[in-house]
């Protein structure tokens, strides 16, 4: 069978033009993809911020002495030795969603540490409803590392302390413990 002349390359063009639809799909799905894994990491990094500024608040309302003071490094809110008995103000050194370490930045004021924050220089999807921990100018920030949490007034009262040097009292009253109660 001969091809008359004008007759050739239609199918090659269509399989070009459903090559770059399929490729302009995909990336368009890509971007959706990428962009709700970071409003993720966003919201984990909020929960987080707020988790760690409420141990400072604790600490610093424990403080035994009568001019209370901040900690001057994040692993003395594991495990707090001012006390006869030790007391933890955070159960662990969270890691930080958007850099994946456990490496935040600190504010400190006077060496003591007052505020934390993530490292990475991503630029925020969220804009509203942020916790008081990260204060006002936190809906005008152009990267996440301007997320400052800082325990403030707004916070919601210090957490209790987390004691697991002290006797379990649910097996005293004959609780079963709850999903939220296990060790992690």
């Amino acid at each position: 069978m001969a091809m008359q002349r004008g007759e050739g390359g239609y199918t090659y063009l269509m399989v070009l033009f459903l090559v770059a639809g399929v490729g302009l799909l995909m990336a368009g799905t890509g971007q959706t993809w990428q962009a709700r894994a970071q409003r993720e990491k966003e919201a984990e990094l909020l929960a987080v911020g707020v988790e760690m500024a409420r141990a400072l608040r604790h600490y610093h309302d424990a403080s035994p002495e009568a001019a209370k003071t901040w900690p001057a490094d994040l692993a003395v809110l594991l495990e707090d030795r001012r006390f006869p008995e030790p007391m933890r103000h955070l159960r662990r050194i969270y890691r930080d969603p958007m850099t994946g370490t456990t490496e935040w930045g600190l504010e400190r004021e006077e060496g003591r540490i007052v505020g934390i924050h993530s490292l990475s220089d991503k630029p925020p999807f969220r804009r509203a409803n942020l916790p008081p921990e990260l204060g006002e100018q936190a809906a005008e920030a152009k990267t996440v590392r301007e997320w400052v949490f800082r325990p403030g007034a707004g916070a919601a009262g210090p957490t209790p302390p987390i004691n697991t040097l002290a006797p379990d009292v649910r097996s005293a009253r004959g609780a079963r413990p709850g999903i939220f109660d296990r060790d992690d």
